[in-house]
């Protein structure tokens, strides 16, 4: 069977991990929430401003309802800001609002990284979804017929790579998007020295969300290749 003690340790062990991260996260921001930015812009005024020194302005900044809902939808060409952030006036929602725009400049000058991971949406939908499927349909076969659980480990391995490919794609562009709002808060002085301090903080816990996940895919991975490999060498 796929479900076993040793799976159910690895999701449990990051899924506490990922709770952690996420408490911290939101730690962080309700925190720079409280300081006020020196400049005045709230969020939107920062993801508009960041948009046209960067010459671009076929993208539209949205408020969209959410806590830490935010945003950047290549398809429609929308930062999508949660309220929190689109009206703050604070050092939390102009790292954020300039995460985003990092997104979009990414789009604008085809980001190596952004576009693979654009190209990679649908099927890791298709895979996240048939992943549930396959694991009740081949998890019911293999316990009527042992004989296909190589089959069901290997699908699994299939579709588990796809996710994890996904998710290791996606440090890149987070981290790169988080680089470039740092470099123009500063550079264009709507923030200060300490509030791109601030605003760093801010963001780093933010990435650690997307590094947890992508270590939980690997160990999930790893765990799947693992049985596969000691299954074949059984028989």
């Amino acid at each position: 069977m796929i479900f076993d003690p040793i799976l159910l340790i690895i999701t449990i062990v990051f899924a506490g991990i990922g709770f952690l991260v996420s408490a911290r996260l939101k730690n962080k921001f309700n925190h720079y929430s409280q300081t006020r930015l020196s400049s005045g812009l709230t969020g939107k005024d920062v993801a508009e401003r960041m948009l046209k020194q960067y010459g671009i302005f076929d993208v539209t900044v949205k408020s969209v309802d959410g806590f830490l809902s935010d945003h950047y939808n290549p398809a429609d060409k929308t930062i999508n800001l949660s309220p929190a952030v689109y009206s703050g006036v604070n050092i939390a929602a102009a790292a954020v609002a300039a995460h985003e725009c990092g997104h979009a400049v990414q789009h604008n000058t085809a980001y190596t990284w952004l576009t693979m991971r654009s190209k990679m949406v649908p099927v890791v939908q298709f895979a996240s979804m048939a992943a549930t499927w396959i694991s009740l349909g081949l998890a019911f076969l293999a316990y009527m017929n042992p004989g296909l659980t190589n089959t069901m480990l290997l699908l699994f391995i299939i579709i588990q790579s796809v996710i994890t490919l996904f998710s290791i794609i996606t440090l890149p562009v987070e981290v790169d998007a988080s680089k470039r709002a740092l470099v123009w808060l500063e550079d264009s002085r709507i923030a200060n020295y300490n509030e791109v301090d601030d605003a760093k903080d801010a963001l780093k816990w933010a990435a650690y969300t997307y590094f947890v996940n992508a270590l939980a895919s690997i160990a999930t991975l790893l765990y799947y290749i693992m049985r596969f490999t000691g299954n074949n060498r059984e028989d």
